[in-house]
């Protein structure tokens, strides 16, 4: 029977240090030589300041400026509203705020859901408000999904091609570029399919933001 304890507290100290210490070690130094990015969370920084995360998407919004001069409240929250010069990431439903990455999650809410349907209603109607005096030949049945569904994360960090060529004509006009800039810079961050076969071609938001502030710099 001792030797039995033994052998059992033997094992599990073994076991603990092998899985527990040992392997995670390994792995996060074959993480940090291989995919450095990657393993680090794909952080971005200009200027030496952190400004966001490529795997991460994040709000392009500001306050809504009251008559007082001051951001305008509603519920105790400060109401915001897109920043017509920047790119606009996909809805993003969050407890919280939108895209809180301390918050991610998906909706249980099936297709046939009076919340998805009133939610999709609700962000097709903001999408075309914002795009459509820019581009008035615009219809709803030309908004891409991703533009009016959140993903499954609430933090996709990209948009499709689609969705920002639509956007491209409100960029252009409110920065004063011409609109082949604008899309230009686009194709240059649409990423390819996964392994060249999986999903969509797709535009990290946060890359072609600062893409254009840099534009503008120069």
């Amino acid at each position: 029977m001792r030797k039995e304890i033994v052998t059992s507290i033997i094992a599990m100290v073994f076991f603990t240090l092998l899985l527990g210490v040992v392997y995670p070690l390994v792995i996060t130094g074959v993480g940090q030589v291989a995919f450095p990015g990657n393993s680090n969370g794909e952080k971005v920084y200009v200027k030496g300041k952190l400004v966001g995360s490529k795997n991460i998407g994040q709000s392009f919004k500001q306050p809504v400026i009251g008559k007082n001069g001051k951001p305008e409240e509603k519920e105790e929250e400060v109401v915001t509203e897109p920043d017509k010069r920047y790119f606009q990431s996909r809805p993003s439903a969050t407890e919280g705020g939108e895209y809180n990455a301390a918050a991610s999650t998906f909706s249980n809410r099936g297709p046939n859901s009076v919340a998805t349907k009133e939610a999709d209603e609700e962000n097709l109607k903001a999408y075309l408000e914002l795009e459509k005096p820019y581009d008035p030949g615009l219809r709803a049945a030309q908004v891409p999904v991703d533009a009016v569904n959140t993903s499954g994360s609430n933090l996709d960090p990209d948009i499709s091609e689609a969705n920002a060529r639509i956007q491209a004509h409100r960029i252009a006009s409110v920065r004063n570029l011409p609109l082949s800039t604008v899309d230009g810079l686009i194709s240059k961050y649409t990423s390819g399919r996964g392994l060249g076969f999986a999903g969509e071609p797709a535009v990290n938001v946060l890359e072609l933001n600062l893409a254009l502030d840099r534009l503008k710099a120069a």
